[in-house]
């Protein structure tokens, strides 16, 4: 790019808000810029420090400290030519959003000069403070030390002005305290025995890594109106709101024309995420008003979860300069929608094959039914699991709720793949598939599988983990969370399951059958006794509940309930099997999201005690003596009669508002005795089903006099925007 080009275009990118992009300028012109991505590398590194960080990157192969001062010398170069000043490790600790401790390039000379100075071991590792984050008991105040190390596998990018370089985060004793750790070591697991398995189909097949494309939701609200309400600034959602006379029920938003103000803003932030390699490729509204989703194409999982979080930030960055607020909340108004992220999840290989695309010929197809039958048996083994991997405060508000999968996980593959299994069941437990032909053998009798495109596989909206088409879509994530969350726990229920496969496999050929023979048998099998997981109609109805209960599947409505399977005997020796997570650091984990749920649910209590107190009562006190005053003045100018003819309706008001006071100032205060008895206890897991048992119970029953009392109080005294302003862009 040319000097001239790359000023017009900085021109472009850091242009006011209003100005619109020039139609010469394409997005491919500047895709990528911020980041020290393979090309970028490619043009300041040597030949042989290239090739070090492509084969760590494609191998995972160690990088030389002698070959890391090159590579920092050359990011240094990149960044200060692009006006970047510090540079910061940039990683993902067990909080849910990401860290960063800034550094400048700056190093004094003496005699009042300085340079600019980038070393390897200022890349490869630095020692932020690890106590104030949270660590579940790993690490105590007084253990401070904690360790980023740069992974080559993310490219680094600049935002704003700062070189950001992702990283893990351990302590150090070794313990992971982040959510890239795990998701490394689950793809490492995943790829190791893939590869092996693969082989049964394809010899030439040496790397399997999984790949996400994700789907976020979110609302935008108005900066001021959000301002204007406690609630949302302190919790992501509001606790009070009489819904509005119309919202999503005419169905008229989704996939609607997007309204201007809304449209500026996702240009924006698409501009933003192409600068840093984000492929934000939709977007479009969502079912409720003022609901948004965009999505972007798929990547290698572990790029895919960094683009994620980043994105979150830049949404936030972004919406500011357009006076919004953006909602991650998996459940911010009360009545509507809420918000997921829908988790597409697949495998892909070095040849450049996706494991779970249908083919047209019978070997294709033998394969992917014998992939598909192993995801079946991995989340029939685990759907526990599966739920515990999602679970947090804001998605069982949204879970179950009739706008998004319930909390029983079950699997959807549609009717003809349905078909193409119950037929498999059927067949002959060691039906002979392959007939030799000199060396050869090939496949026969495999029920045959209609090549299935994007476009001709149905989708179950109330499945949690639904099949579409070439890959699963797990629907059940929240639109808060951090996808390395649910996606190490796939990547390491399917290398366990790929590993009981490769065993049973082998030990029939050992005995002497076939390999297409083995692998059928061992496929069979799998189906039959996965076969309890599979349902094909609506998850939203009572019917199922009864049903899945019948299977034996769990259904974990609460965070407290569904966490528990996350430090169950099985999944411990799980991930220790698989060198993913050591049972210490599953029980931090645990400890830290029960504790997380727990003041979730406490800051909510005091908000709502707060906002009820010194907001709502007051406001409905002055509203009930102004319609006293009025009652007494009619009644001095009115004969009694008229008087109690006139007034029956206000005098009805009055006491309808004192009941709503009256029960409200009642439950406020039994739910802040509830919560002071739940405070004293220390027990981690009894103190977060303490609060769910006895404090959250009467957010309901406050909110409800609460709404009730704004539709009986001027709506020129009421406090709070109320959801008919919050709902609608203007």
């Amino acid at each position: 790019m040319s000097n001239f080009r790359f000023t017009a275009l900085e021109k472009t990118l850091n242009r006011p808000i209003g100005i619109v992009v020039p139609p010469s300028l394409k997005v491919s012109d500047y895709y990528g810029s911020m980041t020290f991505n393979s090309q970028t590398m490619k043009e300041h590194l040597t030949d042989e420090a290239y090739k070090v960080v492509m084969s760590a990157i494609e191998k995972g192969t160690r990088i030389d400290r002698k070959i890391t001062d090159q590579i920092a010398s050359a990011m240094k170069a990149w960044a200060l030519n692009r006006g970047v000043s510090h540079y910061t490790h940039w990683f993902h600790p067990l909080t849910g959003s990401t860290a960063e401790k800034h550094d400048a390039f700056i190093h004094p000379t003496g005699q009042g000069k300085a340079i600019e100075q980038f070393q390897g071991d200022s890349l490869i590792q630095q020692e932020p403070d690890a106590s104030s984050f949270p660590s579940g008991g790993i690490r105590s105040t007084f253990e401070a030390r904690g360790y980023t190390a740069w992974d080559p596998t993310s490219p680094a990018f600049i935002l704003d002005n700062t070189l950001c370089i992702p990283t893990i985060f351990v302590s150090y004793t070794g313990d992971s305290l982040d959510y890239k750790t795990p998701l490394l070591k689950s793809m490492r697991a995943l790829d190791t025995i893939a590869v092996e398995v693969c082989k049964y189909f394809d010899k030439n097949i040496d790397k399997v890594y999984p790949t996400l494309g994700w789907e976020q939701e979110y609302f935008l609200v108005d900066a001021a109106l959000y301002a204007a309400r406690p609630d949302m600034v302190l919790t992501g959602k509001t606790v009070f709101g009489h819904p509005s006379a119309k919202d999503q029920q005419l169905s008229d938003h989704y996939f609607g024309t997007i309204h201007n103000r809304a449209l500026a803003f996702m240009q924006d932030l698409e501009i933003e995420s192409h600068k840093l390699g984000i492929p934000l490729k939709t977007r479009h509204n969502e079912v409720a008003p003022s609901q948004f989703e965009c999505a972007p194409v798929f990547e290698e999982v572990n790029i895919a979860v960094d683009h994620n979080q980043l994105l979150m930030h830049i949404m936030d960055v972004v919406a500011r300069r357009h006076e919004f607020k953006v909602l991650l909340h998996e459940k911010p108004y009360a009545g509507i929608n809420g918000s997921g992220k829908h988790n597409n999840w697949s495998l892909a290989t070095n040849t450049g094959l996706n494991l779970l695309s249908p083919g047209k010929s019978a070997s294709d197809n033998f394969r992917f039914i014998a992939i598909l039958s192993n995801i079946l048996k991995a989340v029939h083994t685990h759907e526990g699991l599966m739920r515990a991997s999602v679970a947090s405060e804001g998605n069982d508000l949204r879970l179950g709720a009739h706008e998004a999968p319930p909390a029983i996980i079950s699997v959807f593959v549609g009717e003809q793949i349905t078909a193409t299994l119950e037929e498999i069941e059927k067949m002959p437990s060691r039906k002979a598939l392959t007939s030799n032909n000199g060396n050869k053998d090939i496949i026969l009798d495999i029920p045959k599988i209609p090549e299935i495109l994007f476009d001709n596989t149905d989708r179950n909206r109330t499945s949690p983990f639904a099949f579409t088409g070439n890959k699963f879509e797990f629907r059940a994530v929240g639109s808060s969370a951090n996808t390395a969350k649910p996606m190490f726990v796939l990547n390491t229920i399917m290398a366990d399951q790929l590993n009981h496969f490769k065993q049973d496999v082998d030990k029939l050929l050992a005995e002497g059958m076939k390999k297409n023979d083995a692998i059928f048998n061992v496929t069979r099998r799998y189906i039959i006794e996965s076969k309890n997981i599979r349902f094909e109609g609506n998850s939203y109805s009572d019917e199922w509940i009864k049903e899945a209960a019948n299977r034996g599947l769990s259904n974990n409505r609460s965070t407290p309930e569904a966490l528990e399977a996350f430090v169950s005997e099985k999944t411990i020796e799980l991930f220790r099997k698989h060198q993913v997570m050591t049972e210490k650091e599953l029980l931090a984990r645990f400890d830290i999201k029960l504790e997380k749920y727990t003041k979730k649910i406490q800051i909510e209590s005091r908000v709502i005690g707060d906002l009820a107190t010194n907001h709502i009562l007051p406001t409905a006190i002055h509203y009930q003596n102004r319609l006293i005053e009025n009652a007494r003045g009619l009644k001095e100018v009115l004969d009694s009669k008229t008087f109690v003819k006139l007034s029956r309706n206000q005098l009805n008001t009055i006491k309808d508002i004192s009941n709503h006071i009256s029960s409200i100032k009642d439950d406020v205060e039994m739910m802040t005795e509830a919560r002071k008895e739940a405070n004293l206890i220390e027990h981690v897991q009894q103190k977060a089903i303490a609060y769910k048992d006895e404090v959250k119970p009467y957010f309901e029953k406050i909110r409800y006099n609460v709404d009730k009392l704004e539709m009986l109080v001027d709506d020129e005294l009421w406090p709070l925007p109320k959801y008919r302003e919050l709902l609608f862009i203007k």
